[in-house]
C-alpha cells in the first residue's frame, strides 16, 4: 500500500525582525485613528490646551507679585518651565481616560479580534498622545514668550528643555495608561486622575521654591520626581548646574517606565 507524501508545505514562522515591523506598523495605524479623532473633536485639543494656558495667565497676573524668587527675569521665568512640566504630566491624564472609554465602547474587545499585535493598543495611543503632549507644550511655551519669559542659557538647552517635558509627560502617561486599563471606568478614571496628580504637581517646585514650605514637607518636595525634572527643566532654561540633575531626571523617567510599562501591558491582557 502507497504512502500518501503531504502536498503542501507549512508555512514558515515569522522571523523577529517580520513581527517587530508588523506591530510598529499596527501600532501606527492605531496612533493614526487616534490623531483622526483628535482632528474631527478639536475641542479635545482646545481643553487639553486652555487649562495649562489660564494657570500661566492666572500664576503670571494674579499670584506673582506675592511670589519672589531669585532668578534672571523674575517670577515669570521661574513659573514657565514649572507649568510646562505639569502641564506635560497633567496630559497623560486624556490617555487614561480614553483607554477606559475604549474599553467601555468595546473597541478594546475589536481589537483583540483582529490580526494585529497586542502591543499596538498600547503603543499606538502612547504615539498619538506624544504628538497631542508636544503641541501642548510648543503652544504654552508661546504664551509664555508672549507674557515675558525668556530663554537665557542658548538654543540648544531650550531645546534640551522641551524634549526632557515630553520625556516626563511620556513617563506619567504610562502610569495613567496602567490606571485606565486596571480602572476602566471613565468617570472614575476622572475623579482618580485629580487625586494622585495634583499633590505629586503643587507639592513640588513648580510654582514655589521649596525652601519656603515647612520642613517636614520639604524632605518629600526636594526629593519626588516632578521637583527634581522640573529643577533640571528650569537650569536648562536658565541656567545653573546641569549634571546631577540629568542623571537624577534620567532615572526618574526610565525608572517609571521601567514599572509601569511592564504593568499596563499586563493590566491590558487582563482586560
Amino acid at each position: 500500500m502507497a504512502t500518501l507524501a503531504p502536498e503542501r508545505k507549512l508555512r514558515e514562522a515569522p522571523g523577529a525582525r517580520q513581527r517587530v515591523a508588523w506591530a510598529v506598523r499596527d501600532a501606527m495605524t492605531v496612533a493614526k485613528r487616534n490623531l483622526i479623532a483628535y482632528w474631527r473633536t478639536p475641542a479635545l485639543i482646545f481643553f487639553a490646551v486652555i487649562q495649562p494656558v489660564i494657570f500661566v495667565l492666572l500664576f503670571r497676573y494674579v499670584f506673582g507679585g506675592a511670589i519672589h524668587t531669585n532668578v534672571p527675569g523674575g517670577y515669570v521665568d521661574y513659573l514657565t518651565p514649572g507649568i510646562i512640566g505639569q502641564s506635560a504630566a497633567f496630559a497623560s491624564f486624556g490617555t487614561a481616560i480614553g483607554l477606559a472609554r475604549e474599553i467601555q465602547k468595546g473597541v478594546v474587545d475589536r481589537y483583540r479580534s483582529m490580526p494585529m499585535a497586542r502591543s499596538a493598543v498600547l503603543t499606538g495611543r502612547l504615539l498619538a498622545d506624544l504628538l497631542r503632549m508636544t503641541v501642548t507644550v510648543l503652544v504654552l511655551l508661546g504664551v509664555s514668550t508672549a507674557v515675558g519669559f525668556r530663554f537665557h542659557n542658548g538654543a540648544l538647552p531650550a531645546v534640551g528643555m522641551v524634549v526632557l517635558a515630553v520625556a516626563f509627560g511620556m513617563a506619567i502617561t504610562s502610569v495613567s495608561a496602567y490606571l485606565g486599563f486596571v480602572i476602566k471606568d471613565e468617570e472614575a478614571v476622572g475623579s482618580f486622575g485629580l487625586i494622585w496628580l495634583f499633590p505629586l504637581t503643587f507639592v513640588s517646585s513648580a510654582f514655589v521654591p521649596v525652601a519656603s514650605m515647612p520642613g517636614w514637607l520639604q524632605v518629600f518636595a526636594s526629593n519626588q520626581p516632578v521637583t527634581i525634572v522640573i529643577d533640571e527643566m528650569r537650569a536648562l532654561a536658565l541656567g545653573g548646574p546641569l549634571g546631577q540633575g540629568a542623571w537624577e531626571s534620567a532615572v526618574c523617567i526610565a525608572g517609571i517606565l521601567a514599572v509601569f510599562i511592564p504593568l499596563a501591558v499586563r493590566a491590558y491582557r487582563r482586560v
